[in-house]
């Protein structure tokens, strides 16, 4: 099994728990060592996850489509 294969099989639960469980962990660590240099980065990497995986999220198989589509019409 690939490791892409492995994240197609999750359900959309899965998937949202995924993209927001390092988020609300930083929270979490934040709340309870307060405001540093480590948990600041910590939010910070977390949001930057959540972002990646809002932005790559799997699609329909239809938007997949006509994502890749588009590739007809660039240079």
């Amino acid at each position: 099994m690939m490791a892409g294969d492995a994240f197609s099989e999750l359900t959309p639960h899965a998937r949202v728990a995924a993209a927001t469980a390092p988020f609300v962990v930083a929270l979490l660590f934040r709340l309870v060592l307060g405001n540093c240099r480590a948990t600041r980065w910590m939010i910070s990497l977390g949001t930057v996850w959540f972002a990646v995986n809002v932005l790559m999220a799997p699609y329909s198989a239809g938007m997949r489509q006509d994502i890749q589509s588009w590739r007809d019409f660039l240079p």
